[in-house]
């Protein structure tokens, strides 16, 4: 073979190279495209409402949810277990879609709204006119193993406000501990629910008893 020739042997070449490369390219983004990605982080979510609700008959009033406050400790998508008095720890590979407020807020309005009480329920960012207005608190949330059996200590605080002048109508402490059957950060997050359930249960028989 000539020199012409050998230079075009190695262009035709270097172009089928560069094609094969570009497959190849195509190839591994189409699969980060539509593959899941591998991770070693287990996402939960608290997402349970109870199954029975108080009802009561309609009423013209309106509920305003602030956003929740929360113990700075909980204030996180870590998820956290106490193995010891006085010290938390978080999972390494397992964590919370949404910080604890942030998971539990709309699930008291969707609760409060199965009541059928009132004519609206509103939350952030509604700033309008409204009867009474319910401000919660998260005290605990936290999976304790310092007990036998381990249970999910979840404590709230609710304080019922009168939207006209600003007056707390009633509060009370709501505290929870729901028994985790394994030892395990998925059980935990089984008995997250469960307890977050009942205290919403609860949290909603609080605000309805003090209504006219």
């Amino acid at each position: 073979m000539n020199e012409r020739g050998y230079g075009r042997a190695l262009s035709h070449a270097g172009k089928a190279l560069r094609l094969v490369m570009a497959a190849a390219a195509i190839l591994i983004s189409g699969c980060s495209l539509f593959s899941p990605v591998e991770s070693d982080i287990r996402v939960s979510v608290v997402d349970k409402v109870p199954r029975e609700v108080p009802q009561r008959q309609k009423h013209p009033a309106t509920l305003l949810l602030l956003p929740p406050s929360i113990n700075p400790i909980y204030d996180t998508i870590r998820m956290a277990y106490r193995t010891a008095p006085h010290q938390v720890g978080f999972y390494r590979h397992h964590q919370w879609g949404a910080t604890p407020a942030q998971m539990l807020l709309p699930l008291l309005a969707r609760t409060l709204e199965h009541t059928n009480y009132f004519d609206a329920v509103a939350t952030p960012p509604y700033f309008g006119p409204h009867s009474y207005a319910l401000q919660t608190t998260i005290l605990d949330f936290v999976q304790d193993y310092t007990s036998t059996p381990a249970t999910f200590q979840l404590s709230l605080r609710v304080q019922l406000i009168e939207g006209t002048s600003n007056r707390i109508v009633a509060s009370r402490t709501i505290s929870l501990r729901e028994p985790i059957l394994l030892e395990s950060p998925a059980a935990g997050v089984v008995a997250a629910n469960q307890a977050a359930a009942s205290a919403l249960q609860q949290a909603t028989q609080f605000v309805l008893k003090r209504m006219p």
